[in-house]
């Protein structure tokens, strides 16, 4: 499997961005793919996962009401819209996922469940 992020960029605290991960080299909805961001000096936080099989997603409390995840099945994409953006949400975004899975395990929200990443999309929110 591989992954590879994109999307992201320098943006004023309010406005909205989307995250896009695409991956290729495994049967898509067999996946479960995750977001992380880890901040400079800051370890890496879950923001959120998403089950390809069935759609379930699961969002972490910093982030809910203001992200969501989202696929594609036709272009093996999954996204994350990420609306009234905070400067506490600059980070390095990354996706992972954990193949063969279909649902969620229980280390769903920490990195070590996950078995391939992506190289990293930076976001920057300047208040």
């Amino acid at each position: 499997v591989q992954l590879q992020a994109s999307g992201g960029g320098l943006v004023q605290a309010g406005e909205s961005l989307r995250l896009s991960c695409k991956s290729s080299g495994w049967s898509f909805n067999l996946f479960v793919m995750g977001w992380f961001r880890q901040a400079p000096g800051k370890e890496r936080e879950f923001v959120g996962t998403i089950s390809l099989s069935s759609g379930s997603t699961y969002v972490s409390d910093s982030v809910k009401g203001r992200f969501t995840i989202s696929r594609d099945d036709a272009k093996n994409m999954m996204y994350l819209q990420m609306n009234s953006l905070k400067a506490e949400d600059t980070a390095v975004y990354y996706c992972g996922a954990d193949t063969p899975r279909t649902v969620f395990s229980a280390t769903v929200v920490e990195s070590a469940g996950y078995d391939t990443w992506g190289q990293g999309t930076l976001v920057t929110v300047s208040s």
